[in-house]
């Protein structure tokens, strides 16, 4: 089921439409010190669950170097060094500072600012690639995907774990909170209400899973899968080089 059409909450989010991804990264710095707690309650604990099925994903693969891109606060970078989830090392990047200054603050190792669009990096320097509710914030996802393919060495992996698209019979609710009910209450954590409201809205114009599969082999990488987790609320994309 598809979900209703996207509409502009905000001022903000005509701003972010019109400046990203300068914009974005301005609006994630302002809500880098409440970002870990407001996610917690959002995803009610479950992406704790979500983080740690990426995490195992990782792990069987047992990777040597491993690029944690949008790595934000550096949550999924300490869980995939916690977990011993590769053999040699693991980076992460972000194209905003204040967050990547808070997975600092986390005794996260490794951190570069970085654009996922253009990483600093040769081709094929990576065995695994992960990024999680970062794609979503690509101005071109495509470029993006592709960008991760040439930097994956063969056999690579790359993993995408985002908000997607919910069973049908769970997607008009799942999508009325987003657009009524998240903003309320985020508003009483972060000042950067407009923020919340640019989450729900981006989560709405995300492609469904079969259509991010696509995309995935469009940008050249062999074979594309995806797991639904919690209903399809999340969805972790597996795609291989």
């Amino acid at each position: 089921m598809s979900p209703p059409p996207s509409t502009d909450y905000s001022k903000v989010k005509q701003d972010l439409d019109h400046q990203a991804p300068g914009a974005i990264a301005a609006m994630f710095g302002r809500v880098a010190c409440r970002y870990d707690l407001m996610n917690h309650i959002m995803g009610g604990g479950l992406d704790l669950y979500w983080r740690w099925r990426l995490v195992q994903a990782v792990r069987k693969q047992r990777p040597g170097r491993v690029l944690d891109i949008a790595t934000g606060s550096g949550d999924v970078l300490l869980a995939l060094e916690r977990h011993h989830a590769y053999t040699g090392c693991a980076i992460g990047a972000d194209f905003c500072l204040p967050m990547l200054q808070q997975a600092q603050a986390k005794r996260a190792r490794n951190l570069l600012v970085g654009d996922g669009l253009g990483l600093p990096f040769a081709d094929a320097s990576f065995d695994a690639i992960t990024i999680s509710w970062g794609l979503r914030n690509f101005v071109d996802r495509l470029a993006g995907l592709r960008e991760m393919r040439r930097v994956l060495r063969p056999g690579g992996r790359a993993y995408v774990l985002e908000f997607s698209h919910p069973a049908a019979w769970l997607a008009p609710l799942y999508f009325w909170y987003l657009r009524k009910i998240m903003p309320l209450y985020a508003q009483f954590i972060t000042p950067e209400r407009g923020a919340y409201e640019y989450l729900g809205d981006s989560i709405h114009a995300f492609p469904s899973q079969p259509e991010l599969a696509a995309l995935m082999r469009e940008a050249g990488f062999a074979q594309a899968s995806w797991t639904n987790l919690s209903l399809g609320i999340a969805a972790l994309h597996i795609a291989e080089v």
